[in-house]
């Protein structure tokens, strides 16, 4: 692992522990940049969005654990030293708010790759700092999807008062955006942090803000929105899983098919895991024929997958078959599984 991975500025969940952003720091950067700094244009900064783009339709595809190493490497040894250089000031919020989404790229893919204290570390670190970079560059979608990333790491680890906290702050961060695809992202963060907080209010307010925010069109041409991948299905599927903690299972089950059927989520690390995801919603409702089918997609789709999500289904549904160990087709699916999983 590479030992400069760890020279991001640790931070707690608390927003109190983000630390203020120095807001000033690209307008210094810029008058007192060393003699021999690298002249840095738009042509680094497009390099960073490419790879960007790049790594992230690699990881969306097969895993957080495939090519982290090489964001790791491009952001310490080809960004890092342009971050240094010489620029104008508009050029200088451009590139840090470009290097903010590789250093949130970086954090996604660690804590998909893994559920270690070491990996969640890292995450936690690399949101911080991009949320950092995104605020120092003007950036409110930015700074509030960094914030996101904080919000969803809690929800998986159930820091529930945390997950409200950066829930609301992410919520408004993106509040005056003109991106309703940004917007229906973070209510729907808060929505999540709020379900899982047996908060029902709260969850089913902010589920709805979502859903009118993902059916309306943007006001403004939003370009390479950070936004732009939560798309119908995706904000389909989060839907989904808020709807089945609040136990309305028939409505869970209407909206992962909509994810999976009418939108097509066509990546296979994220239609993997909105079957695994319908499986465990079907069995809930006594449809052990229709989850089994499902599972059975799921596995075709998981195999070579390096993803804690992936890995963290698989397991729940070997342990969920176990109370059907007299039906042949759920010792098959937990013999698959368990291939699979390695």
């Amino acid at each position: 692992m590479e030992r400069r991975e760890f020279i991001l500025a640790s931070s707690g969940y608390a927003l109190s522990a983000l630390g203020l952003p120095d807001m000033d720091s690209i307008t210094r950067r810029t008058k007192s940049a060393l003699p021999g700094a690298i002249r840095v244009g738009q042509g680094e900064v497009a390099a960073v969005r490419h790879m960007v783009k790049a790594l992230g339709d690699s990881a969306s595809e097969l895993g957080g654990g495939h090519a982290r190493h090489l964001a790791v490497r491009y952001l310490t040894q080809d960004v890092a030293p342009w971050l240094e250089g010489r620029f104008s000031e508009g050029t200088g919020r451009e590139l840090f708010a470009a290097t903010s989404q590789l250093v949130h790229l970086a954090g996604w893919m660690a804590q998909d790759e893994g559920d270690t204290p070491e990996l969640r570390g890292l995450a936690q670190r690399y949101y911080a700092h991009s949320f950092r970079l995104a605020a120092e560059a003007g950036d409110p979608e930015l700074s509030a999807t960094a914030l996101r990333g904080l919000a969803v790491q809690c929800v998986d680890l159930g820091h529930r008062a945390e997950a409200v906290q950066l829930g609301e702050a992410c919520v408004e961060y993106g509040r005056h955006l003109h991106n309703p695809r940004a917007v229906a992202y973070y209510e729907a963060t808060l929505a999540s942090a709020a379900a899982q907080d047996d908060d029902r209010r709260m969850a089913t307010k902010h589920l709805a803000m979502s859903e009118a925010a993902i059916g309306r069109p943007a006001a403004v041409d939003v370009g390479d929105s950070w936004a732009a991948h939560y798309s119908p299905g995706r904000w389909a599927h989060e839907s989904g899983m808020i709807l089945s903690r609040l136990g309305d299972l028939d409505a869970a089950e209407e909206h992962l098919h909509l994810a999976l059927d009418i939108h097509g989520l066509d990546r296979r690390r994220t239609r993997a895991i909105v079957l695994a995801d319908l499986g465990g919603v079907r069995l809930r409702q006594g449809d052990v024929d229709g989850a089994m089918a499902t599972w059975r997609s799921f596995l075709d789709c998981a195999d070579g997958i390096r993803s804690v999500k992936v890995q963290g289904a698989l397991q729940d549904m070997r342990v969920r078959l176990r109370r059907y160990d007299g039906v042949p087709e759920a010792q098959e699916l937990r013999e698959q599984a368990t291939r699979i999983a390695g």
